[in-house]
């Protein structure tokens, strides 16, 4: 299941010290990813071995006079609608302000739903912060979290209760071991043109599960002896005036959807190329592990030579490097133009990324390659890789034991991610590479 924690709150509370005090946890194994929407509002938080999404909507109030109904309803309701658990920020300085009050009321009525809310009193920075903060119980909102941002007082004990919810969550919605396949893009590039496509083809075989996800249609898909999941975020952002709170609904959805799934089928707009948002998109589904296929929509209303293709492509792998062994597929779902050539290639990612390759081939196949083209040595230290095995992972990764595993320099290990690409079959799905000392 997807696991979503989003912060809100008035302006000034904290909300991005927060923001960067939790992702900073697990920030040796990958930063917030930047340009998700103008700035850095997503990351990826490690606690205890669990992993989770962390959504800042702070950042989103522009000015106006009436910042409260101008900004935050719009981000608090979307993180409500969307996060599995919201941390609920104030001010122990400042006590409780209207504003906070009107958050607080949004946060009573979305009681019915399942999502969990968690009361946090930042800058609650001395030893007695259960006193500071009780003024915050008045808000009813359950129990109370002091921390303090900035130094990173009593964070531990918020994420573990956090980490108790998410485990405690049930996913009641998916039948045991369907492949997952998003559909995700930019708004506008076709993805729900791309589904219709596909139940059009199929429509007696393909089967709406209701209730998943708030408002999320996962579609039952069946086709030459497949059974899987498609997990639609088509036409589900809300229409909005204001380009960011669109751009912000659409990460949200983006978020989920991703987290949700095996395989991101992220489609492209050939009329547009590969923009921002699609690289933002793109690294979202990389850092959480999910094989990828890209599908660029819209081929037909491209001028084309017998180059064009070969052409972009190139382009769009240019700026997908360093990991761009992924599958390209030109589409026009206006004119039902390989479409199903897509999703049999999604298909093709899914087994790619669930493999199982064994210890014996591994070492057999790499370590001749590793003796003719050795690690550099480093200080004078020679590094010597003497066995190879893949990880237990719901992805692909590989633990290569050596003598000198924090010399190995990451120009080698991309030299060694390469010759695994060359000798098996890793294509669309990225992996994960460990040193690990023997």
């Amino acid at each position: 299941m997807s696991r979503i924690a989003a912060i809100v709150g008035r302006p000034n509370v904290g909300k991005s010290t927060l923001f960067n005090r939790l992702t900073e946890t697990r920030a040796a194994i990958e930063d917030p990813t930047s340009g998700v929407t103008r700035d850095r509002h997503y990351g990826r938080v490690e606690w205890n071995g669990e992993l989770f999404s962390l959504i800042d909507t702070g950042g989103y109030v522009h000015g106006s006079d009436d910042v409260f109904e101008a900004g935050i309803r719009k981000q608090v309701q979307l993180a409500i609608d969307e996060a599995d658990i919201i941390l609920f920020v104030l001010d122990v300085e400042e006590g409780i302000t209207g504003d906070d009050e009107m958050v607080a009321n949004m946060l009573r009525k979305s009681r019915k739903k399942d999502t969990k809310i968690l009361v946090v009193a930042n800058k609650s920075d001395t030893h007695d912060r259960a006193h500071q903060s009780a003024e915050f119980y008045s808000l009813g909102l359950g129990e109370v979290y002091p921390v303090s941002a900035v130094s990173g007082g009593g964070t531990g004990e918020l994420l573990d209760e956090m980490i108790k919810l998410f485990l405690n969550a049930k996913d009641e919605y998916y039948p045991e071991g369907l492949p997952r396949i998003a559909v995700v893009g930019r708004p506008n590039v076709g993805k729900s043109s791309f589904i219709n496509a596909l139940m059009e083809e199929e429509r007696q075989i393909v089967t709406e599960i209701a209730g998943t996800t708030r408002d999320a249609i996962d579609l039952r898909y069946t086709r030459f002896g497949h059974d899987l999941l498609l997990i639609d975020t088509a036409g589900l952002r809300k229409k909005s005036k204001e380009k960011e709170d669109v751009e912000f609904y659409s990460v949200l959805r983006s978020v989920r959807a991703i987290e949700r799934s095996d395989i991101c089928i992220l489609i492209l707009d050939a009329t547009q190329g590969f923009e921002s948002q699609d690289m933002s998109i793109f690294s979202l589904a990389v850092s959480n592990h999910k094989g990828i296929v890209i599908v660029v929509n819209k081929w037909d209303l491209i001028e084309k030579t017998h180059k064009t293709t070969e052409y972009y492509t190139d382009l769009i792998k240019l700026k997908l490097a360093p990991f761009s062994d992924v599958p390209v597929i030109f589409t026009s779902v206006h004119e039902r133009q390989r479409v199903l050539k897509a999703m049999e290639i999604a298909i093709q990612v899914y087994n790619n990324r669930k493999q199982k390759i064994a210890t014996s081939k591994l070492n057999e196949l790499m370590l001749p390659i590793i003796e003719g083209n050795p690690p550099p040595a480093v200080k004078n230290r020679y590094i010597k890789i003497k066995y190879i095995t893949q990880l237990p992972t719901h992805f692909p990764a590989f633990a290569m034991f050596c003598n000198h595993p924090l010399y190995v320099e990451e120009s080698y290990k991309r030299f060694l991610e390469n010759q695994l690409r060359e000798n098996f079959n890793l294509t669309g799905t990225p992996i994960e590479i460990f040193f690990r000392e023997k």
